[in-house]
């Protein structure tokens, strides 16, 4: 078990490029981190790193070492945490990624049965609108859209990412609505802002007969988070280009309405991605399969799909 947890410091070391970060991802202390790296050299009698004052670097037999190791070391961590599972079940902290709005509207309902099914799995989720590095960061699963899928990273489609204009019901009282997306230039425009790049993201609209056209409000604001806007929105400070999942809740109930209703953005799919492994965690694997079995009966997909 030693060796197991000096190849896993090695790895994480060169996966992050330092022994601080390596030690920040693993829970250990940089210090710590580097004896065992050392250890392992010692043992090899190879030496892995090329070592400097600002980054670390693999020498040669590292760069080998590292890929015939990576995926061997992830399968033997995965077969430990299921061979030590309680009484059976899936067991252990369960590291997941998503966006905040989506989590509380969509994820945090469902904790009271998905604990009472796996009461051994301690659920450790991280509300944040930014992709994360899955495996980097040692997160067993992240829920997103929008972004292309990493090296190692698979993906269990749940819905379409749909983006779609809405606005207040009386927000055209005593005005003319929008007829075409080119009426959407007098519009004030409630924006958001990627928390990916920091950039204000130009999305082509599109019909279900693929017209496209693109979008031109007039900037009123600009703010980092979807739900916020279509709280800005329902407050009829302007009209909004959020995703269904978010503006779902307010559509439903009446706070919100679309705006060119036949009008969309296709932004892909929203996808529940967890790293590449043969052998999947149970606690992963009791996750993956639990919410998609939960989008499948409730219909999400067609829910909140914007056609």
């Amino acid at each position: 078990m030693e060796t197991l947890n000096a190849i896993d410091c090695f790895v994480r070391s060169a996966e992050a490029g330092s022994f601080a970060e390596a030690a920040r991802r693993l829970g250990l202390t940089p210090a710590a981190v580097g004896k065992n790296v050392a250890r392992l050299e010692a043992s090899m009698g190879v030496r892995l790193f090329q070592r400097s004052t600002r980054r670390l670097s693999l020498t040669e037999d590292g760069e080998r070492f590292l890929g015939e190791v990576s995926e061997g070391l992830a399968s033997i961590k995965s077969a430990l945490a299921n061979l030590g599972n309680s009484a059976g079940q899936p067991s252990g902290t369960l590291k997941v990624s998503m966006g905040l709005a989506f989590a509380i509207d969509y994820m945090v309902p469902l904790l009271g049965e998905f604990l009472a099914r796996y009461p051994a799995i301690e659920p450790d989720w991280h509300f944040d609108n930014r992709q994360v590095d899955l495996i980097g960061q040692g997160f067993d699963a992240a829920i997103g859209g929008g972004f292309e899928l990493p090296p190692g990273v698979i993906a269990r489609e749940l819905a379409p990412a749909h983006r779609v204009l809405v606005a207040a019901p009386d927000y055209f009282a005593g005005g003319a609505e929008p007829r075409h997306p080119q009426d959407l230039a007098a519009l004030d425009g409630i924006l958001i802002r990627s928390p990916q790049t920091g950039r204000i993201r130009t999305w082509p609209l599109r019909t279900r007969d693929n017209q496209q056209a693109p979008v031109t409000l007039k900037p009123r604001m600009t703010l980092s988070d979807p739900g916020a806007a279509c709280q800005a929105a329902s407050l009829g400070y302007g009209v909004a280009l959020v995703s269904l999942p978010h503006a779902a809740a307010y559509l439903n109930d009446g706070r919100l309405r679309r705006v060119l209703p036949e009008w969309y953005v296709d932004g892909g799919a929203l996808s529940l991605y967890f790293p590449a492994q043969r052998i999947l965690p149970a606690k992963t694997r009791a996750f993956i399969d639990f919410v998609v079995e939960h989008f499948r009966q409730h219909d999400l997909a067609t829910r909140l799909s914007a056609i």
